[in-house]
C-alpha cells in the first residue's frame, strides 16, 4: 500500500526561513526553521538555509514529498545572471529609490504600488544602473524556485505586483514595451501553477525525489493569511519584523502603498509598513522584550508618542519615503520606553485599518494576529486597546499557508 503523499512549503521571511510539511489532510506533520547567517540581503544564505532544512528530513518524509511551494518577502529584489548565479546582494523590500519616482510615475500611470518609490520598480531600475541589461530580476521566492527548477524564466504573480504586473489584465504595462531591459523580467504565472518538476541536480543534491512539482506559490503575507484562514468580517495583522496588514474585498483598492492579489478566487489587498519587530529589536533582545513586556500595565498610556520606524521612510498607511522616525524621547525606565513603542505600532496599525475604511471598505469586527509578536499578551491587550477591536492569535505559520497551494496542486495532478 502506498503512503500518503506529503508538500512542502518554504517560507522565505525577513530574518530566515520556515518549512512546513503537510499531510493529505492538511495536517502539519513537520516544522522547522532556520535564521540567515548573514541577513536578508544575501541570497546565498536564502538558498543556503533552504538546503539545510530540507536535508535535515528524514528519508522516509523525503520519499514522500511530492510537491514543493515557496513565498518570499515582498519586493526583495536581486539582479542574477540569465543561469541565476547572483550579482550581488539583493535589495530588500524597505530599500527605497525616491531619486527614482519621476522615472516611476512616467512608467506606472495607475498610481498603483509599482508607482511608489518603495515599490520593486524603482530598485529594478536602480539594478539595471548597476549591473546593465543583460540580467535577470528576480525577487526572493522566484530565485528560489528557479533554483529548485534550475530554470530563471519564471516569475510569479503577487510577487510582481510591485513591479508593475497588472493583475486584471494579466500583463505589465503597455510602456513596459519599449523598455530596453524588457528580457529582464520575468513570464509570470498565477500562485498555484504547476511550473514544472524539481531539477535532476537539485532532487538528487538534497535526496528527494526526481518528479517534485515546484508549485508557485505567494508573497509571505500573503502566505501567513491563508495559515489564519480568516473569515470575510475578520483582518489578518502579521506582526513580524514588519507590520502588514491584510483583507478579503470584493473588488480591488487603488491607491499608493496598497497591493492588491487574487487568492482563493478572492481579492486580497493589503499594505505593508517598515515598522514592526525589527525595530523593537534595535533596542532589545527577545530575553529583554519578554521580561520587560511582563512589567507593562497594557490597559494604561505610557504618555508617550512615538513614530517607531527603522530609519527614514514609510510605505503604509502613509506612502513617503521621507517620512521621519520619532523614537525619543527615551524615558529611564525600558519597559515605559517598550510601552511607548508597543503603543507607537498599534497606533499605526490603526491607522492602517481606517485607511481601508476610508478607501470603501467595510468594517472588520475581528483581527487575526500572526507572527512573533503575536505571542505577546500585552502587546495584543494594547492593540486592543487602541484600535478598538477584539484580537485573536493564530499560531499556523505562513510555511503551512504556502504548504495549502502545493497540496492543492498535488491533489489536482494526483485527480488528473
Amino acid at each position: 500500500m502506498n503512503k500518503p503523499l506529503l508538500a512542502i512549503g518554504i517560507d522565505l521571511g525577513t530574518s530566515g526561513v520556515r518549512l512546513s510539511i503537510l499531510d493529505e489532510s492538511e495536517r502539519i506533520v513537520h516544522y522547522s526553521h532556520l535564521k540567515y547567517k548573514n541577513g536578508l540581503a544575501f541570497p546565498t544564505d536564502w538558498k543556503e538555509c533552504c538546503e539545510k532544512l530540507i536535508k535535515e528530513l528524514s528519508k522516509e518524509i523525503k520519499d514522500r514529498v511530492s510537491a514543493i511551494s515557496v513565498d518570499g518577502t515582498s519586493g526583495t529584489l536581486i539582479a542574477c545572471k540569465f543561469e541565476g548565479e547572483p550579482l550581488g546582494q539583493a535589495l530588500p523590500y524597505n530599500f527605497s529609490c525616491p531619486e527614482k519616482q519621476e522615472t516611476l510615475y512616467k512608467l506606472i500611470s495607475n498610481k498603483g504600488p509599482a508607482s511608489s518609490s518603495s515599490g520593486s520598480l524603482g530598485r529594478a531600475i536602480k539594478l539595471i544602473e548597476q549591473y546593465g541589461e543583460k540580467i535577470l530580476l528576480r525577487h526572493q521566492a522566484d530565485w528560489i524556485n528557479g533554483w529548485l527548477l534550475g530554470d530563471w524564466r519564471w516569475g510569479e504573480e503577487a510577487n510582481n505586483l510591485k513591479m508593475g504586473w497588472i493583475l486584471k489584465e494579466k500583463e505589465w504595462p503597455k510602456s513596459f514595451a519599449n523598455l530596453s531591459w524588457r528580457e529582464s523580467l520575468p513570464n509570470i504565472v498565477s500562485s498555484g501553477t504547476v511550473i514544472g518538476t524539481i531539477s535532476k541536480k537539485i532532487a538528487l543534491e538534497l535526496s528527494l525525489p526526481k518528479d517534485i512539482l515546484i508549485v508557485a506559490g505567494t508573497t509571505d503575507s500573503n502566505a501567513a493569511v491563508l495559515a489564519a484562514n480568516p473569515n470575510t468580517n475578520e483582518g489578518v495583522t502579521i506582526l513580524g519584523s514588519t507590520l502588514v496588514l491584510k483583507r478579503f474585498t470584493e473588488e480591488p483598492i487603488n491607491a499608493p502603498g496598497v497591493t492588491n492579489h487574487r487568492v482563493g478566487n478572492r481579492w486580497l489587498c493589503g499594505g505593508s509598513s517598515n515598522t514592526g519587530g525589527a525595530v523593537l529589536k534595535k533596542f532589545f533582545d527577545s530575553n529583554q522584550l519578554n521580561e520587560l513586556s511582563r512589567q507593562i500595565n497594557p490597559n494604561k498610556s505610557s504618555g508617550i508618542s512615538l513614530r517607531p520606524l527603522p530609519s527614514y521612510g514609510e510605505r503604509f498607511p502613509v506612502d513617503d519615503p521621507t517620512l521621519r522616525p520619532i523614537l525619543e524621547p527615551r524615558p529611564v525606565s525600558d519597559s515605559l520606553y517598550l510601552h511607548a513603542l508597543l503603543e507607537g505600532i498599534a497606533r499605526i496599525e490603526s491607522k492602517g485599518w481606517k485607511f481601508f475604511l476610508d478607501n470603501g471598505l467595510q468594517a472588520i469586527d475581528q483581527i487575526i494576529t500572526i507572527g512573533g509578536g503575536a505571542e505577546n499578551p500585552q502587546w495584543r491587550r494594547i492593540r486592543e486597546r487602541i484600535i478598538g477591536l477584539p484580537i485573536r492569535t493564530s499560531k499556523t505559520p505562513p510555511s503551512a499557508g504556502v504548504g495549502l497551494l502545493a497540496l492543492k496542486a498535488m491533489r489536482e495532478q494526483k485527480s488528473s
